[in-house]
C-alpha cells in the first residue's frame, strides 16, 4: 500500500530530509528531471525556513495520484501571499532567488499566512499516462528563458 500522507521536522539535517523528499516522491510516480526539480525547491523551501522562517517547520507531502504537493511551514509567518517572483532577480540581488527557483521548477507555488505560520505549497503534476507533464503545454509558472 502506498503511503499517501507524511510529514517530517525540518532540521539542518537537510540530506535526510532530501532523501526523504525523493523516496516519497519516487513511490508517489515523480521521476527523471521533475523529480530532481522537487527536490531542489522543496529544499529551498525547507532552508527558507531555517534562515528566515524561525528555524522550526515542518515539511509534509501528500499524493493523490495527480498530483504530488509539498507543504512548508514555518512558525514565524513572515512569508506573505504573493512573494514568489515573476521575474528572475538581477544578479546583484542578495535574497529572491529561492523563491524565483521554486516558482520556475514547480507546476504551481502558493504561498498562505496566518498569524504565527506562513506555508508554501509546491505542486507537481504526476505523469498519469497521458502526455509527458508539459509536453505541447505552456508551462503554469516559470518563463521560457534558459538561467
Amino acid at each position: 500500500m502506498v503511503d499517501h500522507h507524511r510529514q517530517w521536522p525540518i532540521t539542518d539535517d537537510l540530506a535526510t530530509l532530501r532523501d526523504d523528499i525523493q523516496r516519497f516522491a519516487l513511490a508517489a510516480g515523480l521521476t527523471g528531471a521533475r523529480l530532481d526539480d522537487l527536490v531542489i525547491a522543496a529544499n529551498e523551501a525547507a532552508i527558507n525556513v531555517l534562515e528566515h522562517g524561525g528555524g522550526v517547520g515542518t515539511l509534509a507531502m501528500s499524493s493523490d495520484g495527480a498530483v504530488l504537493a509539498v507543504e512548508v511551514a514555518d512558525e514565524l509567518g513572515t512569508l506573505p501571499p504573493g512573494a514568489i517572483p515573476g521575474r528572475r532577480p538581477s544578479g546583484r540581488s542578495v535574497r529572491g532567488f529561492g523563491l524565483w527557483l521554486m516558482g520556475e521548477l514547480c507546476d504551481s507555488v502558493t504561498i498562505e499566512q496566518a498569524p504565527g505560520r506562513s506555508t508554501i505549497r509546491l505542486s507537481m503534476h504526476l505523469d498519469t499516462g497521458g502526455p509527458a507533464a508539459g509536453a505541447g503545454a505552456a508551462p503554469v509558472r516559470g518563463s521560457t528563458h534558459p538561467v
